[in-house]
């Protein structure tokens, strides 16, 4: 399986660029040598402790996407580790970027993917997008603190989680926080908060009582929202058993693991803002995506991990 193979509303990945692509980036983050010195005091007692232990991973019912490798539904084991509670947000990565002067990719690549529904609606026609999912436009000038590019900023979303930002990206902070993203098992492990095989981190029923538990696409994809399109605030909605806000929508979640043995595309966990059960069903936690590691858009994002 390649990231050709991920419907682009979850991942549109820079190797369908529509937008020229220049030299490399000057500052790369490599997968074994951070971009960025550790940060002198790495704050881990906002993390939470999870025991870690066996759990039932993965779903092969009538939800799971074949081409996404979600089952067979496997014992795995997880050792003792620590997991934010939530996404890390824009104020959290303003901190860093202000000590570090760490650049993103989509800055230095100069461009990024945003959701045309966010745009301002001439350039939402006229900006060029990957083929086939015109829901997806290249944004030149886009990066996390211009969301849809120059003019936009996130004054109003320091709360809200970063977005614009590549594994590498997502690699590199969490190295300066003394941290690591978590392994898709730990991911998995602590986005079921408890819950043995649960569709969703609260149960298998998506509105309990009438009520919203996540930020997903409410509405005929991508034409009509029911609200505004767009992130919400880390720790909006209630938390799961473990504690862990928006383990499913909001935004994807780098992982640390490649997403196929030998392939060179990272895993994404979670869903986002754009998954609907018409096109994207995979607001579940057992759903899978994945994109290269240089690529960044508008609907993913991170949360970090530790050892315990």
């Amino acid at each position: 399986m390649t990231s050709a193979d991920i419907p682009a509303c979850c991942a549109a990945s820079r190797q369908a660029a529509p937008l020229p692509q220049p030299a490399p980036p000057s500052q790369p983050a490599p997968l074994s040598q951070p971009a960025v010195a550790r940060r002198a005091a790495p704050r881990l007692n906002r993390m939470i402790v999870l025991p870690g232990g066996t759990f039932r991973m993965g779903n092969e019912d009538a939800h799971a996407n074949p081409l996404d490798c979600e089952g067979p539904v496997r014992d795995v084991r997880v050792e003792p580790f620590r997991i934010d509670p939530h996404t890390v947000t824009n104020a959290e990565f303003s901190q860093f970027v202000k000590e570090t002067g760490y650049q993103t990719e989509a800055e230095r690549f100069g461009w990024s993917y945003v959701f045309q529904g966010l745009l301002p609606p001439a350039l939402a026609r006229t900006a060029p997008s990957p083929a086939g999912t015109p829901w997806w436009r290249g944004i030149e000038g886009a990066a996390w603190n211009r969301p849809e590019g120059p003019g936009s900023h996130i004054q109003q979303r320091r709360k809200h989680p970063v977005v614009h930002v590549s594994w590498n990206d997502a690699a590199a902070y969490a190295a300066w926080a003394g941290k690591r993203l978590p392994t898709e098992a730990e991911w998995e492990y602590a986005a079921r908060g408890g819950l043995d095989q649960a569709t969703y981190p609260w149960g298998d029923e998506l509105r309990p009582r009438g009520q919203d538990r996540c930020n997903i696409w409410r509405g005929r994809f991508p034409d009509q929202h029911d609200g505004c399109p767009g992130t919400v605030a880390a720790d909006a909605y209630r938390p799961n058993g473990y504690g862990l806000y928006n383990t499913v929508g909001n935004v994807w979640e780098w992982c640390a693991d490649a997403f196929t043995r030998g392939g060179d595309t990272r895993a994404m966990r979670g869903g986002s803002y754009l998954c609907h059960d018409s096109y994207c069903n995979r607001y579940r936690v057992a759903a899978r995506t994945s994109n290269t590691p240089d690529s960044a858009t508008g609907n993913a994002g991170f949360r970090c991990a530790a050892d315990a």
